[in-house]
């Protein structure tokens, strides 16, 4: 069956990422067991509930400095948070939209309102422009959605929303939690490896 629709994660696969940033700015704040809050495969009940927007950006700063004991500002708290964020990789992005004649684009991330506002302006600095989103016919984020992969109804949300068949549907995801998510939904994927590149794997794939 033929490819017809794409469905990317952002996080290593758009935008590179750094999570032992974070760990090691969380560490200098004196937070010595950030990875029991959060990782790449997992997050705990508050950063869940941030992620599934059902805590607000302040009340997430006032839950985590409450469980960490210590007493971290909000401005403290976003730039270990924010950290891990690194940059758009540029050819991705250009390959990405030339795609966009022969194929339905969608962005599917488990992120958060924090993130959000700092990849957005990540994508200013480096394209000149706010418009992250336009590179897709509808950016899902998981903070919006109400749902985080790797649950099947994340995937079908996406899948009802748009009227996509998930057999000429693609997932692109470096986590392999969410890739195993992603297939229980039916959907077709990619598991992008470390240091692999959506126009390096994806040309030979559609070819097929």
């Amino acid at each position: 069956m033929q490819i017809r629709n794409i469905i990317f994660d952002l996080g290593g696969v758009l935008l590179n990422l750094d999570f032992e940033r974070t760990f090691r700015m969380f560490e200098d704040l004196g937070v010595h067991n950030f990875k029991q809050y959060f990782q790449q495969s997992h997050s705990n009940p508050l950063f869940a509930a941030l992620e599934t927007g059902m805590v607000e950006e302040q009340a997430f700063f006032e839950g985590f400095r409450n469980a960490a004991q210590l007493p971290l500002s909000d401005g403290d708290i976003e730039n270990a948070w924010n950290a891990m964020l690194l940059d758009f990789r540029e050819r991705s992005m250009e390959y990405l939209d030339g795609l966009k004649q022969d194929y339905r684009l969608f962005l599917l991330s488990n992120t958060n309102i924090i993130h959000l506002k700092a990849f957005r302006e990540i994508h200013y600095r480096q394209f000149g422009n706010h418009g992250f989103d336009d590179h897709f016919e509808k950016a899902w984020y998981s903070h919006e959605l109400g749902l985080r992969k790797p649950g099947i109804g994340c995937y079908e949300a996406v899948l009802q929303k748009h009227e996509l068949d998930p057999g000429e549907t693609l997932f692109i995801d470096d986590t392999l939690i969410n890739i195993e998510g992603a297939q229980k939904a039916g959907i077709r994927t990619l598991h992008l490896q470390k240091h692999q590149t959506i126009e390096e794997q994806l040309p030979q794939l559609l070819k097929g």
